[in-house]
């Protein structure tokens, strides 16, 4: 089992909506030390980035990722305009070319692109650990930023993926 990181849409943008992201420092963080690890394990590193409106504009401030999480040389950047990584993209192709079938994924925002590229990423036939502790969102008007992140780590673990803390994400597959 070949095993690659996916960070989703970890960009200045998220930053400066107008709503606040729960704990998105913190986030941040947790997904820098994890992709300090895949990268010292030599893991292969997928980069999703949302283009679209609202700040999310090709070569606009928030298009840009956020510097703790940077792509290095090297490392792949998807380009997306819908909520899933897979969708209308060479995602899908690039990670078969790769040989990788167990995809770890972290990024924003929990119920949009991460929920969908989760999903995507079964319907794929691969297997999925989530960080559990590395995803987040913000409060909706029906339900808080922790309620919804709670909500679908509960979905999602043993159902459609494992759920792994950020300290616990090893990297000690192939």
């Amino acid at each position: 089992m070949v095993s690659a990181l996916v960070i989703i849409d970890v960009q200045q943008g998220m930053f400066a909506l107008p709503y606040r992201l729960h704990d998105g420092e913190k986030i941040v963080e947790r997904l820098s030390a994890v992709l300090h690890r895949a990268r010292t394990k030599g893991r292969p590193i997928f980069h999703v980035r949302h283009e679209g409106a609202g700040g999310f504009e090709r070569d606009a401030p928030g298009w840009f990722h956020h510097q703790a999480v940077a792509p290095r040389d090297g490392e792949v950047i998807i380009d997306k305009r819908r909520s899933s990584a897979f969708h209308e993209t060479d995602f899908h192709a690039r990670l078969q070319s790769a040989g990788i079938d167990h995809l770890v994924i972290g990024g924003m925002q929990t119920q949009m692109c991460v929920e969908s590229t989760v999903r995507g990423a079964v319907t794929h036939g691969y297997k999925v650990a989530v960080i559990e502790d590395g995803h987040t969102t913000y409060d909706t008007t029906v339900l808080t930023a922790p309620q919804i992140i709670a909500h679908h780590n509960s979905i999602w673990g043993g159902r459609f993926a494992e759920l792994v803390p950020a300290e616990k994400v090893s990297f000690s597959r192939p």
